[in-house]
Order: C-alpha cells, then structure tokens, then sequence
C-alpha cells in the first residue's frame, strides 16, 4: 500500500501520520526535468508546500517509463481509430474530418494541459480525485471517483463489445446470441488476469499492441493516397444523427487524464507525465485523421456503409483482401489494450481513494509478486463484466455522461488550486493566468454540457441512479468508519 507523506511540517502531527521523509525530500521527486523539456514552464519549490497528505507509493523497480505511459495514455484514449466510423455514418465525411480536426484543439489540449500539471504537482494513486479532495473536500473527491470509476468501467465495456463486432466481420457466429456472449466473457477473464502482472508488464505490452494496431492503417493510408479525390470528403449525409455524431467524437477522445490514476507508479512523473501526454496527443489525433481521410476520400462508400468495424471493409476496398484482415488482427490488439489500460487506471483509480480513506484499507491490497491491486481489477472486471451485453450505444453514451460531471468537477478543481493554492510547486505549469485558465475550461465545458443535454432518457436515469448510489455508499463508508466496522487510511483529508 502506498506510503503516505505529510507535505509541509507542522510541528503537532504524530509520526504515523507522515512519513520520515524530509519535505525537501518531497520536493526534489517533483523537481526532475531536464534539458528536453525547455519549452515547459517549470516553476521554483516554494518554502511552503501543499499541507495535505498525498498518497505517494512505496519505491518499485517496476515503475512505467516514459515510453510505456505513452502507449497507456493512447489506449486509454483511443487505441487507433477504431470505433472513429460511426462519426461518419451520422454526418458525412466532411463534418467527420471537422470534427477530428478541431475536436483536439477544444477539448483534448485543455484536458491534457489539465492532466500535465496536476499529475506532477500530485503525483499520487487516484489522480482526479486527490485533485478534487485537495480543492473541495473528502465528498467532493468522493464524487469526483464515483463519476469517473463508473465512466471507466462502463467505457471499459464497450471493447470487448467492439472486438465481437469487427470479428464477427471474419467469423459471424460471435456477432450475436450464444456465440458473443462467450467471446465477451473470455476476454473479459483472459484481459483482467494479464492486467494482474503489473503496470510494467501491461505498459510494454501496450507498446506492441500499438505498434501492430497502427501498422495497417499507416499501410492503408500510403495505399490509399493517389486514389484520394478530395471531392469526396465534401459529401454530408442526408439524415444527420448529431447526437450519435458528438457522443461517438467525444467518446473517441476523451479519458486524457486516465493515466492520472497511475501517477503513484510513475518514475519522475514530473518530467514523465507533460512530455508523454505531448506525444499521445499528436498520435492520437493523427491516428485518428489520417485514415479517415484515406478511407472516406479513396472509396465511395455511402455514409450509411460506415458502421463499426468498416474501417476493415475500407481496406479491403483500398489495397485488398490481406489488409482487410490485417485491419480485423488489428483491432482485436488494439480493443485488448484499450481493456488493459482502463482496467489499471480504474483498479489504481480505487487505491488512490483508498490511501485517502475514502474507501477501506483492503482496495489498497496488493498481489504478491505483482504488487497490482487485485481487489480493484477483480471488482471492475465484475462490473465491466455485467455491463458488455449492452449495446455499444448505450455504453457509450453512459460513459460520456458520467465522465461529462467528472470533467466539470476537474477543470473547477484544476481552477480552484490554482487560487487557494498559488504557491503549490507545480513541476509542469500551464502558461496562463487565471483569467485564460478559466477561459480554456469553459470552452471544453460547454461541449460537457451539450453532450449531458443531447443524451436520451435511458442514459440519464442510468446516470442520476449511478450518482445517486454513489452518494449513499459515501455516507455508508462514513458511517462505518466512524463505527469502526472497516479499517480505512488516516490518510484522508477529513
């Protein structure tokens, strides 16, 4: 379990409540950049720092490097462009390519930014919420990890749902009835004992799922190139689905502060976090784009045709047979990482709440050998589990909802920080003042609150009755703690 140290040194706490680790000590972990990243604003250690506990991990050999986080913060985001098709059907190629134009400028550079220096200025297991605990309290930290574990799970789902459907593209028997509801549990069994091996072993993993799920679509695109013809991208489809249109943009590229929940595990997270968030975002947008620019301006595919998996058909259509089923391998690798990365942010998400207290002590357990949290992976494999046999829309649109609350939540404590705590040594500082801060969050916020309006009725009372659980098990673990009836951290902020 992680370790927990006091930052600042107020003369009156005992010694178990913080380590024996010297403030200076504290600082210098955060303080870890290098030449390589210059063009980062970095701030000096103030004589002062945060005086709240952070949950900080004991020291681990097995700790992600830079490149492994990359490939994590990818799968956690997108995983390739598969699943990118629907944005196509509902609108046309040419509001598809806007979308994934302008979307990361509007939503995933704030959200990264947001994660980049969070993440280096508390660097401790729970991400977001030790952000929204330090700015608002122990029930808004609670709230902000009830929205933002459920949104996890419930994304989590949709890929085992998604690697049924581009399978059953090649083997039709595990595209419906009995035949996919035995592929979803497999890969839900096989995915979550993997995860179990650890961060690093998954993180290195996601590297060569990455490589082999983008390769296709690097072949498809070069393949594709003299048989563009960019009057294609101009076509629009006839009946505009817009509420399919922006929940499936905003579900193809949101969770960019997943990885926050790892930061514990991190090497010099300081220097790790901004530069590998860098990286993933240019990936991802380009992963994104480029194909779909291939497949929508080298075919002439209806709209209607893009439905999940085409992106297989497209290749097929643009280079052949081969690339087609290459495409197929390719996005049963990338739904694996995909599963691989949400099901450690969300086990790491429940040792964070831990290490505050917000949960018992025992979602802190670690496996021998692994030191993976195995009550977090075994519980959200449940849930993930119970929640694939919904259909893909649904899944979707009830992550994007949940996760909408979550974001609203973090940008107000990303902001509130930066007023009740200006001093905070931030290793990676966002190059704005107060006013252009909130200004960078408003903008992506009200794209939070058009998708929570757009949303049906089911996902709605799906979402309220989630919410509404997750208060009432906040008050229950208040009631046992104070009860004694389970063991929690004296870590919390209460």
């Amino acid at each position: 379990m992680s370790k927990e140290i006091q930052l600042g040194s107020p003369s009156n706490q005992s010694p178990s409540r913080h380590a024996s680790k010297s403030s200076q000590q504290v600082a210098h972990t955060g303080n870890d950049t290098d030449p390589a990243l210059s063009f980062l604003p970095v701030t000096k250690p103030p004589k002062s720092i945060l005086p709240t506990p952070i949950a900080v991990s004991h020291t681990r050999t097995n700790k992600l490097t830079l490149v492994p986080l990359i490939f994590l913060i990818f799968f956690e985001v997108a995983g390739g462009p598969y699943g990118a098709e629907p944005v196509v059907s509902a609108a046309g190629p040419l509001y598809a390519l806007i979308g994934f134009l302008v979307f990361p400028f509007i939503w995933s550079i704030p959200e990264s930014l947001v994660t980049a220096e969070l993440s280096a200025a508390l660097p401790g297991n729970g991400g977001f919420v030790v952000w929204a605990d330090r700015a608002f309290g122990p029930f808004f930290g609670w709230l902000m990890g009830t929205w933002k574990y459920l949104s996890g799970v419930i994304n989590c789902a949709a890929f085992p749902a998604l690697f049924a459907d581009y399978l059953s593209r090649v083997y039709s028997p595990v595209g419906s009835g009995t035949g996919r509801y035995i592929t979803l549990t497999v890969m839900n069994v096989v995915l979550s004992v993997l995860n179990v091996t650890g961060l690093s072993i998954v993180g290195w993993f996601a590297v060569v799922l990455g490589v082999l799920s983008l390769s296709p679509f690097i072949l498809m695109t070069g393949i594709a190139i003299p048989k563009i013809k960019p009057s294609r991208w101009l076509i629009t489809a006839e009946n505009k689905d817009w509420r399919t249109f922006f929940n499936t943009l905003f579900w193809n590229l949101n969770f960019w502060d997943s990885a926050s929940t790892m930061a514990g595990e991190v090497e010099k997270p300081g220097k790790t976090f901004p530069r590998a968030l860098v990286v993933a975002v240019v990936m991802t947008s380009l992963g994104y784009l480029l194909p779909l620019m291939a497949g929508t301006g080298a075919t002439d595919a209806s709209p209607d045709a893009w439905g999940n998996g085409f992106f297989a058909d497209a290749a097929g259509m643009i280079a052949g047979t081969w690339l087609k089923y290459w495409v197929e391998v390719g996005a049963v690798l990338s739904s694996v990482g995909l599963y691989e990365a949400q099901l450690s942010s969300g086990s790491f998400q429940l040792v964070g709440m831990a290490d505050l207290g917000l949960l018992p002590k025992f979602f802190a357990l670690r496996a021998p050998f692994f030191e993976t949290p195995w009550v977090g992976i075994l519980l959200s494999t449940l849930i993930t589990m119970g929640l694939s046999f919904l259909s893909f829309e649904t899944i979707v649109a009830s992550a994007n909802f949940l996760y909408s609350l979550g974001m609203i939540l973090e940008f107000g404590s990303f902001i509130w920080l930066r007023v009740k705590h200006p001093d905070l040594f931030r290793p990676y500082r966002v190059p704005l003042r107060l006013p252009g801060l909130i200004v960078m969050c408003l903008v992506p916020s009200a794209f939070l609150v058009l998708v929570m309006v757009i949303a049906t009725w089911k996902v709605f009372v799906i979402s309220v009755g989630f919410t509404v659980g997750g208060i009432a098990i906040y008050f229950i673990m208040g009631w046992c703690k104070a009860n004694g009836c389970l063991k929690f951290s004296t870590g919390d902020s209460s």
